[in-house]
């Protein structure tokens, strides 16, 4: 019966976990491009806030974007119940990790020499098949081990989900802990392991599909 629900309880973690990864991936490259973008005002907004979400605890963020607005006096966006804590949950956690995902695709993208640019646009390529084409490969290897361990350690990040009682497994083994059993929380390891060494071995699958590829 405790398995049972401490299996239910990490469903909500991978459930954050992939909805977080759904969103922020796309949102990173989106913002990675306004932090390079031509347009100072724009590019410094960018900048700073990318600079606020990385120098703010991830906790804190995830109470302000829940408490928030019901605290400024505004109307409260999220759903009632379970469900509007973890839609709460998976928008910090998004715009978190974008922001994280956003200077790696920089970092990868600005590491593509520009003869590479200057060469497709001799051959008469525009500046979306330019970058799907010949920057997109490039950056996909170079930035694929950063990616990874920031994906890992998303996979821990999503226990701080209970600060807002959401349900996770380690809200859940601490619940039991309370009551004197401390096998739940060896348990909690035990599914975060697996989940990791399963994301390791995928990741590491993936860094040899792109050695076709050499930077």
């Amino acid at each position: 019966m405790i398995l049972e629900r401490l299996t239910g309880a990490f469903a909500l973690n991978c459930e954050l976990f992939f909805l977080t990864l759904l969103f922020s991936l796309p949102l990173g490259l989106v913002v990675a491009f306004g932090s390079m973008s031509r347009c100072a005002p724009l590019r410094g907004v960018v900048k700073t806030f990318v600079w606020v979400i990385r120098g703010t605890p991830l906790m804190l963020q995830i109470i302000v974007i829940y408490l928030g607005p019901g605290l400024l006096g505004m109307t409260n966006p999220w759903p009632s119940g379970s469900s509007g804590r973890l839609v709460a949950a998976v928008v910090a956690f998004a715009i978190n990790y974008a922001c994280y995902f956003s200077e790696i695709y920089r970092g990868g993208i600005e590491a593509v020499p520009k003869g590479q640019t200057e060469a497709g646009q001799v051959l008469g390529m525009t500046r979306s098949q330019i970058f799907f084409k010949v920057t997109l490969l490039q950056v996909v290897k170079r930035i694929l081990p950063p990616m990874g361990n920031e994906v890992i350690t998303l996979v821990k990040d999503t226990s701080l989900a209970n600060v807002i009682a959401n349900k996770e497994i380690i809200m859940m083994a601490k619940e039991y802990s309370a009551k004197g059993l401390i096998w739940p929380l060896f348990s909690t390891a035990i599914f975060f392991l697996v989940f990791v060494g399963a994301l390791t071995l995928l990741l590491d699958w993936a860094e040899k599909k792109m050695d076709y590829f050499r930077c």
